[in-house]
Formats: structure tokens, sequence, C-alpha cells
């Protein structure tokens, strides 16, 4: 590797390594932000907190990465031209695609390196993902309850402990329980302990406490029907003690549609693969056992063919007499009715293996959706590349200023473009490999302009031509006004 390749390559990784650090930290804190939810109020330690956010980053490395290498491009090459070490580089006989020679390398390498990344990493991080979400809902029932604050749990129970004591915090001190009533007339129940215990095992969907030399208090509520005007005192009694079973499935209820729809992001390439071929082979049994179902239903035999008739017998004569005519008013209206009947069931049949078929077509695509994917995340950090090195060759611009501003937009826009084609090829909307490159069909001939402009030294804009472009246009409306005025 000569000199200038070595300054050149390290320039852009001390940038790049800059650039993609800020940005896996900012990206970290959105993840936070997501499942701040999850999180919060469960008495998560740090460990666990940390495990989380390392299952849960790989995700971020698909928009982390494209968008750091278009920064630190646009940055370097901005950079060398502002300082003009660029026009020093072309009166040495050095020219933009020999002084990207060893970047282009760099990129494509990173490319592999991220297409292994996304086909081997975030398949398994998204399966660790998943199941460790599950054991924080699930593992720890004590954790529903936060110490020195009121935690809803369930739809009726409102409980505050002052302190947690134990290993797992099963061990409640002061305690005070409001169960709200299922009618909406308010808290009429109110349950205090001076000591407490969770006795719930791990991974159950109930929460058992077993609460210890309290009072229970209940607000006694006048009959509805009732004609008297008496009011009654509310009920108190003393326990020594009191066990409650409180329903948890709704609060560690995780979204299954997400998870279901989740799956083909834990698969690798082979197994999507394989997948893809036996729900397609699904399919096709599905559209011949509903075919044949609907030739059953009808009353058509589906084994007449045409080779089976004799054209050689001469057909008898058809009765031209209505069949309905030879009905009185009861049998028709009966007949009418079991055809409507009919009608309508088979109206209904049909709708549902729509639907039916929709779903499995949606998610056929989903999986292909996802192969394609892979490669699209693969391909994203080349086309940063040969968009944001042209371009920073243009603007003449380094630091963290411009070069952020023309970054934003041109990775926005991608990703709009990428997430537009991706939702709607899982819609079956679109196919799914146009969908997936749709955004990049679209900016490749921008980056293949960019360089181009940027190999022949011209700018961005030239301000020359359209000036020129509005001093034509005056010029012809000032002779079209001079000969009007003339005319007059």
């Amino acid at each position: 590797m000569k000199l200038i390749d070595r300054y050149i390559l390290r320039l852009f990784l001390t940038s790049f390594l800059t650039v993609f650090v800020i940005l896996f930290f900012i990206f970290a804190l959105q993840t936070i932000w997501l499942f701040i939810a999850e999180l919060a109020g469960k008495d998560l330690d740090a460990f666990l907190i940390l495990k989380f956010l390392s299952m849960a980053m790989p995700r971020t490395i698909p928009l982390v990465l494209p968008l750091s290498v278009l920064l630190a491009s646009i940055m370097l090459f901005g950079s060398l031209a502002e300082n003009y070490e660029f026009a020093a580089m072309k009166s040495s006989g050095i020219s933009l695609q020999r002084a990207m020679r060893s970047l282009i390398v760099f990129i494509v390498g990173l490319s592999l390196v991220t297409f292994y990344f996304a086909n081997n990493v975030i398949p398994y991080s998204e399966f660790q993902f998943i199941n460790f979400r599950r054991y924080i809902a699930n593992s720890k029932p004590s954790m529903a309850i936060a110490a020195g604050q009121f935690s809803k749990i369930g739809d009726n129970f409102s409980i505050k402990v002052e302190k947690k004591k134990g290993e797992e915090g099963t061990f409640l001190e002061d305690i005070t329980i409001h169960e709200c009533s299922s009618n909406g007339l308010g808290n009429l129940k109110v349950i205090k302990a001076n000591t407490g215990e969770i006795v719930s095992q791990p991974m159950n969907n109930s929460l058992k406490l077993i609460l210890k030399d309290g009072f229970y208090y209940e607000d006694v509520v006048k009959n509805a029907y009732s004609y008297n005007n008496i009011t009654y005192p509310f009920a108190k009694s003393h326990f020594k003690q009191y066990a409650i079973n409180i329903d948890l499935s709704k609060l560690n209820k995780v979204d299954e549609n997400q998870y279901v729809a989740g799956t083909n992001t834990m698969l690798k390439l082979d197994d999507l693969e394989y997948t893809l071929d036996s729900l397609n082979v699904n399919l096709k049994k599905d559209l011949m056992s509903q075919n044949d179902n609907l030739y059953l239903r009808s009353g058509m035999n589906s084994n007449i063919s045409f080779a089976q008739i004799n054209s050689a017998e001469v057909a008898p004569k058809a009765n031209d007499q209505d069949m309905m005519s030879t009905l009185n008013a009861t049998q028709k209206t009966t007949t009418l009715n079991i055809a409507r009947g009919n009608i309508d069931s088979m109206l209904f049949t049909l709708e549902s293996n729509a639907a039916n078929l929709l779903g499995k077509l949606k998610n056929i695509c989903a999986f292909k959706v996802a192969i394609h994917e892979k490669f699209v995340i693969a391909f994203s950090c080349i086309l940063m590349f040969f968009l944001g090195a042209p371009l920073g060759a243009i603007i003449r611009k380094g630091g963290l200023g411009l070069p952020i501003v023309f970054a934003i937009l041109i990775f926005i826009s991608y990703h709009f473009i990428n997430t537009f084609g991706k939702r709607l090829a899982e819609e079956n909307g679109i196919e799914p490999f146009i969908g997936m490159w749709l955004a990049t069909f679209i900016l490749s001939p921008l980056a293949v302009l960019l360089t181009y402009r940027a190999t022949n030294d011209i700018g961005l804009i030239q301000f020359d031509q359209i000036g020129d472009f509005f001093a034509n246009i005056f010029s012809v409306l000032k002779n079209l006004a001079t000969k009007k005025s003339e005319s007059n």
C-alpha cells in the first residue's frame, strides 16, 4: 500500500469510528426510550439492563453503519478539497478515482462483514432478545411491585410497599393495597399490612401475596334498588394472615403477533430459503384443496372433461318448459331460499378463503423481504460511500457543519424510500425484489452523476448557468414588452 493510500485510509477510519461511536450511542438512547415501559418499575439491576441493551443494539447496525459511511466520506473528501489537498493530488497526476481506490477496497470488505453480521449476528441477537423480554416479563413476579411507590397490578389492584427485602425482593414491609371496583365505583377496598411475602413461582402468570398482621377496610355500598335512606358505615376487620391471588397475564402479556411476524428476522439465509419453499408448497396445497372444496359444494363433477363427450351422438331436444313453473308458491319460496342460502354460504367461503390466502401471501412476502434485506444492508454501505465521497469533493467542506446537513438529507431520503418499499412489499403491494431495492435503484443514478461531476471538476450547482438562464428569460420578456409598446 502506497503512502497516499495509507494516509487517506487513516483519515477515513478516524472519521468513521468517531461518527460510528456517536451514532451508536444516540441509537442506544433511542432503544432505551422505546423499551422504557418494559424496564421501568421492574427493579432490574444494572447487569440485566446492560444485557437487555446488548441484545437490542445489533438491530440498529443497519441504520448506524450506512449513515456512518456516508457522513465519514463526506467529511473526509470535503476536508481534502477544502484544504486544497485534492488540488495537490491532481497536480501530481492522482485522480479522484485513484484517491478512492484504497477506500473502495475497504468499503467492499466492510460490506462483506456487514452481510455476515446481518446473516448471523442479528438473527441470533433477535432470538435472544425476544426470549430475554419474556424472561423479564415472567421470571420474577416481584419485579411487578416497586418499592416506595404505587404499582398498578392487573386491572383492579394498586400496591405500595415501603421496603423490599431478600435476594429476590419477595419479603415486603408496610404494605398498602387499593382494590378498585370492577363497576367503576372507585377504591372500595383498602388493605394494610405490616409485613408480607411473595410466594409465586417463576414463570407463573399469577402473583400470590401472603399478608400478615393487618387490617381490611371496605366501603359498604347501598343497594341501587333500596328505597330507604340508611347510610352504611365502612366494614373493618383485622387479620393475622391474608392471601391474595392477582392475575398477571395481562401485565406479562407480550405482543404475540409481533413475535410471529418477526420470526423471519431470527433466521439465516439458508433457513429463510428453506422456510420459503415450505410456505410456497403449503400455499399450492391450500389452493388445490379450496378448489376441490368449491367443486364439491357446487355439486359439479370436477372429473368431467370434453374428451368424454361423444360428438357422434345427437343430443336430445332440450325441454323448453321453465322448471319453476312446475312448482307451487310454497315450493318456489323454499327453493329460492335454499338457493340464496347456498349462494351466501359460497360467498362467505370465498371471502374466508381469500383472506386466508392473502395472509399466507403476506407471510411469504415477509420472508422474501427478509432475504433481500440482508443484501440491501450490505450494498447500502457501498452506495453511501459513492454518494458521500464525490459529494464531499464537490461541496469542499469538511467538519461537522455542511456535511451533516447533506448526510441527513440523503440518508433520510434513502431510509424513507426503503421503508416505503419494504412496507409495500410486505403487504403484497409490489414484488419484494422491487420494494427492497427501490431506494438503491433511485439513488444509484445520483451516485453515478456525483462521481462524474466530481471527476470532471463540475460543481454541484452551476450558478452561472442558472443566472444565464434567468437572464435570457428576462431578456425575452423585455423584448416582448418593447415590441408591444411600439405597436401601441
